[in-house]
């Protein structure tokens, strides 16, 4: 189609949506439908915390309140139950984390706050900034129970007692119907990411844990979108509770975001031209079905891309490895569905590519959320047919603004310039963790110590329950696996193998 032709289809949609051109702020901004609390200060120093616990954020290098926990912390902490709308990375955890610490008894060794998740990555990562912010409280004992791990080793966590526990809602019931996990204590019960347990059918094991909570507790019930069976959930499970809603919008100096004019049949090619036009370090690219993901990513393999796929059918522990290689910086672009990707948040993701408009304006806006993250650069590239031109005016009118257009021909000038851009680490999988005492310095000490490798050759370090996952720089990769194998770490001999894309660095 003529270049005209798409601006005329374009203005028409603006036009019949009633977009407002003119410029706007686009900052995020804390509301509150209850009307109950307008913020005063974002320091932390406002709330009602014990002197421990505003030394522990301090420590943490938490000083000041996002959006989303200025406008729901007075209200938590005060014991109201609340609806809360805010999508991943807006501190969300620390919303519904502290008010939960607050009221912890550690002499009292039982479940007394129960965080329900939609999947096991999201339960993993909540539970790691829950024992941070209990720092504050001696002796408190945090639990991760979800699917995809023994039973046997959760149970006997469970015997030693727990004071909060996290985890799906499957596993969770599974538990509580072996008469291994109960309830009946719990103070604070947490729905993080309802929306997405609503989608995955877990309606009704949702309803039977709550039923085995304590009658008095407090419930806090956190959405990134806010689809009609939220109330219905809220109706069955939460006593009077407050509404605060965060616009989910981004500072547009710090983002960058541009449409592309595609056909059908230039789709897939289209997101190999716009890697090399723009060559980002990480890529998160979202697909809507499953098929085109499996699709892209062979495609993009097949030209030299580090490309990994995330959707639902994949087994836990492929997942756990795509998600800790990409995270890691070893593998470059992220193929993912929008039901696979949520819970996943990726430190400093320099780019997202949206390969089909979303038909929910909403949802385009947490995608393109995942990047141009505390005042990083970022960029948002959305590939868009004649036939998604609606779902780009919706886009438009809830972002206030008129969309960026860059046509093909000019992505198609950088197609062969240059070679895709490496991974610039490696994956190693050590056989041994949690279970086996393994701690991260244990394996950076072994790496840089009868090893014999720099510590600016190493990476992120990931520490499981039975596994241990390190980046290493790429170019090293197989000589560490040797090294290791032939080493010790904590006085044992381990098995050591390379994962995925990088396991012949060139």
């Amino acid at each position: 189609m003529a270049n005209g032709e798409w601006r005329m289809a374009n203005e028409k949609w603006r036009e019949g949506f009633g977009v407002d051109n003119s410029p706007m702020n686009t900052r995020a901004q804390p509301a509150s439908s209850s009307g109950a609390f307008a913020p005063h200060s974002l320091s932390f120093d406002a709330l009602a915390l014990t002197p421990a616990a505003l030394s522990n954020l301090q420590q943490l290098g938490l000083t000041h309140m996002t959006p989303i926990q200025a406008a729901s912390l007075p209200l938590t902490l005060a014991g109201h139950d609340l609806i809360a709308q805010a999508s991943t990375g807006s501190g969300k955890t620390v919303a519904f984390g502290l008010p939960l610490v607050n009221r912890l008894e550690a002499p009292r060794m039982n479940v007394q706050a129960l965080i329900l998740c939609p999947t096991r990555e999201l339960a993993d990562q909540v539970a790691q900034e829950i024992r941070r912010l209990a720092r504050a409280v001696e002796n408190i004992k945090v639990v991760t129970l979800c699917g995809g791990v023994p039973l046997r080793g959760q149970i006997l966590s469970l015997e030693h007692g727990a004071h909060v526990v996290v985890g799906t809602p499957g596993r969770i019931l599974d538990l509580i119907d072996r008469n291994a996990l109960h309830l009946g204590a719990v103070q604070t019960l947490v729905l993080d990411e309802a929306d997405r347990m609503l989608d995955m059918g877990f309606l009704d094991d949702i309803a039977k844990v709550v039923k085995q909570c304590g009658v008095n507790r407090q419930t806090l019930l956190f959405s990134a979108t806010y689809p009609e069976g939220i109330d219905r959930l809220a109706a069955q499970f939460l006593k009077n509770p407050k509404t605060v809603q965060v616009a989910a919008q981004h500072d547009m100096s710090t983002l960058q975001q541009v449409f592309v004019e595609v056909k059908e049949n230039e789709r897939l090619l289209a997101v190999s031209q716009v890697l090399r036009h723009y060559r980002p370090t990480s890529a998160l690219a979202f697909c809507n079905t499953k098929n085109q993901c499996r699709q892209l990513v062979a495609q993009l393999q097949a030209q030299g891309f580090s490309a990994m796929a995330l959707f639902g059918e994949l087994e836990q522990r492929e997942r756990d490895q795509v998600m800790v290689q990409f995270a890691n910086r070893s593998c470059n672009v992220l193929v993912a569905t929008d039901v696979a990707a949520r819970g996943l948040d990726v430190a400093d993701l320099a780019a997202v590519i949206n390969v089909d408009v979303s038909p929910d304006p909403e949802v385009h806006v947490h995608r393109i959320g995942r990047t141009a993250r505390a005042g990083a650069q970022g960029l948002a590239v959305t590939l868009a047919s004649l036939d998604e031109m609606g779902y780009v005016g919706r886009i438009e009118l809830l972002q206030g603004r008129e969309s960026d257009w860059l046509p093909l021909a000019e992505l198609s000038k950088s197609k062969d310039a240059e070679p895709p851009l490496k991974a610039p680490m490696a994956t190693l999988q050590i056989v041994g963790g949690r279970k086996e005492k393994i701690r991260a310095g244990d394996v950076l000490g072994a790496l840089t110590g009868e090893a014999g490798f720099q510590k600016e050759q190493v990476g992120k370090i990931n520490v499981n329950e039975f596994s241990t996952y390190v980046a290493v720089s790429a170019a090293i990769a197989r000589e560490a696996v040797q090294r290791l194998s032939e080493g010790r770490i904590k006085g044992r001999m381990v098995r050591v193998r390379l994962l995925g894309l990088n396991s012949s660095p060139d």
